[in-house]
């Protein structure tokens, strides 16, 4: 069952694989000119940002949780 399993992540794999190679990428090439790529960017970021710290003080709160508990 295990054999399977693999063949089949290895086909898709290849598969992903292949659908990489376009080298026409029509989107960014027209974000990158009109500029809005800096915009897609800072979202990016932002989001990353904001996860970032949520988890920091999650761990945070949690920490002060276990040491209450103890």
């Amino acid at each position: 069952m295990k054999k399977i399993f693999t063949l089949l992540f290895m086909l898709l794999m290849m598969s992903v694989s292949y659908a990489q190679t376009s080298t026409n990428v029509e989107m960014a090439d027209t974000l990158r000119n009109s500029g809005k790529i800096y915009v897609v960017v800072a979202v990016i970021a932002v989001i990353f940002l904001g996860i970032a710290t949520y988890l920091i003080y999650l761990d945070k709160r949690l920490s002060k949780l276990e040491k209450e508990q103890k």
